[in-house]
C-alpha cells in the first residue's frame, strides 16, 4: 500500500487498484511531429555559445516549479537562456554542452520523458502526467527540438561521472542540479553574461516573434479603450482583465504584471495592484505586452484621457513627454551609443522642467546634476525580447555603455511623475503620471517602431478614443 498525503482522503493503494491502472492504455507516441521552426536558429546560437568556451563543460538548466501556495503552483516560466539555447518550454530540463577535442562542443538536452504506465507514477501526486498533461516522449523531443534528448535522471550521474571536466552552470535556477557539479562561482557569472550578450542582436526569427508579440499587443489597447466605460463602471482591474484576455487568446500569458494606473496611481512606477477607480478628467496610464508561444514580449505604454480629452495642464505634460520621446526616437540608430536616446529624452526634458520653474537651472546643469530625476524617476528604455528588460546580464561594454547594432529591440519611455504629495510643484499638476513607450528594432539605416500602430500625438490620442470607445 502506498502511502498517502497529509489529510489526503485515501490512505494509499489497493494492489488491485495499481494493477488496475496499468493497463488498457494506447500508445500515444506522436510519428507526424516536424522540427520547430525554431530549431535552426537555436542550433546557431549554440554554435556561439560554444565558441565562447572552448574546452569546458557548459550545464543551462530550465529550472524547476515554484509553490505559490501549499501545494499549488506558479505557472511554469524556464529560465531565458535555457529557452533562447534551446527552443523548449518544459521543467526540470538542463542543455548540457560537453566539450570536444577539436575545441567545439556536443550538446545534449536532458529532459523529463514521458510517465512510463508500468508503475504509478504516471498517476500518483500533483506534478504526475494525468495530473499535469501529458509530455513529450525523448524521440518525439529529438525530433522537434533537433538535438540528442536523454532522461533528466541520469544527469546527475552523468556529470559526476566526467567529474574532471572544467564545467560552469547557471546558477540560481535548480538548485539540486547545482549542488550536483563543482564549479567556480565567478566564472559561473561569466556563462550567464554570454547568454544575455549573445540575445542582444536578434535573428530573423526572432524578430518576426517580436512583431506578433507587437501586433496583438496594439490589438490588446484597442480592446481596452473599446471597454473604458465598463472600467470607469468598476476599476483598474477591468482594463487588467480586458487586456489579459487578448494576451491569452493570441500568446502565452502577458510578458509581465500590466500596469493599468489611472488617476494619482500614474505616478506608480511600478503600479501593478490594478484595483483603483477609473474617473473621468484624469488619466490611464496603460503600460502592458503580450507574449508569444514562443516567450517573446513586447513593452508598450500608452497615456490615455479618461474622458476622451486631455485638460490643459495634461496636455502640456503630454506634449513634453511626446517630445522627449522624439528626440529619443531620433537617437536610436546603428552606431549610436546605447546611452544617447537616454540622454537625448532625458535633457529635454530637463529643460522643460527648468522652464515650467520646478528645478532650479540652467538645464545643462540640472541635467548633470541629474536633479531632473525627482520626476523622471527611471532611465528611458532598455533591451527587450524573451525578458521584458532582457539581456539584464550582460556585461556593460555590450549593453549600456555599448553601440547599437541592426537586430537590437530596444525600449524608449520617457515619462513625468508628479507625486499627489510634491507641494514643489502647482496643485494642479500634482497626481499627473505620463508616459509613452515604444518597441524599436534598429535597422541598417535607423530604426523601425514596430508600435507604431498605436497613435502617439495628442490629437491622434483623442481621435483614437473617440474612434474606438465611441
Amino acid at each position: 500500500m502506498a502511502k498517502g498525503r497529509k489529510n489526503g482522503l485515501y490512505d494509499g493503494i489497493s494492489e488491485e487498484l495499481s494493477a488496475l491502472m496499468r493497463t488498457g492504455w494506447a500508445d500515444t507516441e506522436r510519428h507526424d511531429l516536424e522540427p520547430a521552426e525554431q530549431a535552426p536558429y537555436a542550433a546557431r546560437r549554440r554554435e556561439a555559445l560554444s565558441a565562447r568556451f572552448p574546452g569546458e563543460r557548459l550545464v543551462i538548466p530550465s529550472g524547476n516549479l515554484k509553490v505559490r501556495s501549499n501545494d499549488d503552483t506558479y505557472p511554469f516560466r524556464p529560465y531565458t537562456g535555457y529557452v533562447h539555447m534551446t527552443g523548449d518550454q518544459a521543467r526540470d530540463c538542463a542543455l548540457v554542452l560537453e566539450p570536444r577535442a577539436d575545441g567545439g562542443h556536443d550538446a545534449a538536452l536532458y529532459v523529463l520523458p514521458r510517465d512510463g504506465r508500468d508503475t504509478d507514477e504516471f498517476w500518483i501526486g500533483y506534478t504526475a502526467e494525468l495530473w499535469m498533461g501529458r509530455r513529450r516522449s525523448l524521440a518525439e523531443s529529438e525530433r522537434v527540438l533537433g538535438l540528442p534528448c536523454r532522461d533528466v535522471r541520469t544527469l546527475t550521474e552523468d556529470l559526476t561521472a566526467g567529474a574532471d571536466v572544467p564545467t560552469r552552470i547557471v546558477r540560481g535556477i535548480d538548485p539540486a542540479l547545482e549542488a550536483a557539479v563543482t564549479t567556480d562561482e565567478d566564472r559561473d557569472d561569466d556563462l550567464e553574461e554570454v547568454l544575455s550578450d549573445l540575445r542582444l542582436v536578434k535573428d530573423e526569427w526572432e524578430l518576426g516573434e517580436m512583431r506578433k508579440a507587437v501586433d496583438s499587443t496594439v490589438r490588446g489597447f484597442d480592446d481596452a479603450i473599446r471597454e473604458l466605460s465598463k472600467a470607469i463602471a468598476t476599476s483598474e482591474r477591468w482594463i487588467e482583465g480586458t487586456f489579459y484576455r487578448r494576451a491569452r487568446l493570441e500568446g502565452n500569458h502577458v510578458g509581465y504584471g500590466t500596469i493599468a494606473a489611472a488617476g494619482e496611481h500614474a505616478t506608480i512606477m511600478h503600479w501593478t495592484s490594478n484595483d483603483g477607480p477609473v474617473r473621468p478628467g484624469e488619466l490611464l496610464l496603460l503600460d502592458a505586452g503580450v507574449e508569444t508561444h514562443s516567450l517573446y514580449t513586447a513593452d508598450v505604454t500608452r497615456t490615455l484621457p479618461i474622458s476622451g480629452t486631455f485638460t490643459e495642464v495634461q496636455r502640456t505634460v503630454y506634449d513634453a513627454v511626446y517630445e522627449a520621446q522624439q528626440a529619443g526616437l531620433d537617437a536610436v540608430k546603428p552606431g549610436a551609443a546605447y546611452r544617447d536616446f537616454h540622454v537625448a529624452s532625458q535633457r529635454y526634458l530637463a529643460e522643460k522642467l527648468v522652464e515650467w520653474g520646478f528645478i532650479e537651472g540652467p538645464a545643462d546643469r540640472a541635467y548633470e546634476l541629474g536633479l531632473q530625476r525627482r520626476f523622471t524617476m527611471a532611465g528611458t528604455g532598455h533591451m527587450l525580447g524573451l525578458d521584458v528588460h532582457d539581456c539584464a546580464h550582460a556585461r556593460n561594454e555590450e549593453y549600456v555603455d555599448g553601440v547599437l547594432e541592426p537586430g537590437m529591440v530596444l525600449t524608449v519611455e520617457p515619462g513625468l511623475y508628479f507625486q499627489p504629495d510634491d507641494l514643489t510643484v502647482p496643485e494642479e499638476w500634482r497626481g499627473i503620471g505620463v508616459r509613452i513607450e515604444d518597441d524599436l528594432v534598429v535597422t541598417a539605416d535607423g530604426h523601425e517602431n514596430l508600435s507604431a500602430g498605436l497613435p502617439r500625438t495628442a490629437d491622434e490620442v483623442e481621435a483614437w478614443m473617440a474612434r474606438t470607445a465611441g
